[in-house]
């Protein structure tokens, strides 16, 4: 690769991808195996205005499985007599954007789960059950953000994706939604490592020696992680506006000299 040429590292939900309608649908399915007596007789009204929340509250989600935990919640706080969670009381969905990173281990305890892995093998198997039974629909309920497929197939610069998304669900969306054949060599998943440590490998192969690097993401505080390693000094950082973040933090990443506040367009032009 010539000196000066380009690397994208792209998160992929919230960057490419949007898949809120999937992962929502994919966790109140999952929700309902897990606490099957939590969840019995919900009405449909009460599951749609759970799937509507959800977009409200998805920037907060790192990991898939938070999307089950964020449903549980969700319920509790529309139904409250369903739940017994401490912290239902007075918290409101915008409470939940605002704080989740502190009621996310309180859930966890007094829900009894002990361990996210069970969460995280729950959430791949109903995806994968849904997509064996029906890949249509589950391809349906994502989508792509305008200009993304175009600008991947054609991009001149070396592209990568670094996601805490299951590699195999991306690789299908790319292929399946988007039409592009993405090698999954260059596809970091879930289970490859904190997004951090991916930077790190990619910038010391040799053969990315002399390259400009760029990681995009949508999430502020994976982007704050970046800035704390000073061996990840020669990223540029980007912050997408079109993905799960909220204004404020859009304007917190504004006043930040690191990093570009990056506008769907020009992530687009960007590539090629």
């Amino acid at each position: 690769m010539a000196e000066g040429a380009h690397l994208y590292a792209l998160d992929f939900d919230g960057v490419l991808c949007d898949s809120c309608g999937e992962s929502s649908i994919s966790a109140l399915k999952a929700a309902k195996l897990r606490w099957p007596e939590l969840f019995a007789n919900v009405s449909a009204e009460t599951d749609a205005w759970i799937l509507d929340s959800m977009r409200t509250v998805r920037p907060v989600v790192e990991t898939g499985y938070e999307n089950v935990l964020l449903v549980r919640l969700l319920l509790e706080l529309k139904e409250p007599h369903r739940g017994k969670s401490s912290v239902v009381n007075g918290l409101t969905v915008e409470g939940v954007l605002e704080n989740w990173e502190k009621l996310k281990p309180v859930l966890m305890k007094e829900w009894g789960e002990a361990s996210r892995d069970e969460l995280v093998e729950l959430f791949g198997n109903v995806r994968d059950e849904w997509i064996s039974k029906d890949l249509g629909t589950w391809i349906s309920a994502n989508r792509f953000y305008p200009g993304i497929a175009d600008s991947l197939k054609f991009a001149t610069s070396r592209v990568f994706i670094v996601t805490t998304k299951q590699a195999r669900f991306a690789a299908t969306l790319l292929k399946e939604l988007a039409g592009v054949d993405f090698p999954t060599d260059k596809i970091f998943g879930l289970g490859t490592g904190p997004k951090v440590e991916v930077l790190k490998q990619l910038q010391s192969r040799p053969e990315h020696q002399g390259m400009i690097l760029h990681f995009v993401e949508d999430r502020l505080a994976t982007l704050h992680n970046v800035i704390k390693d000073p061996a990840l000094d020669r990223w540029n950082l980007y912050l997408g506006n079109w993905g799960y973040n909220t204004p404020a933090e859009r304007e917190a990443a504004a006043a930040i000299t690191r990093i570009q506040v990056l506008d769907l367009p020009d992530f687009c032009s960007k590539l090629q």
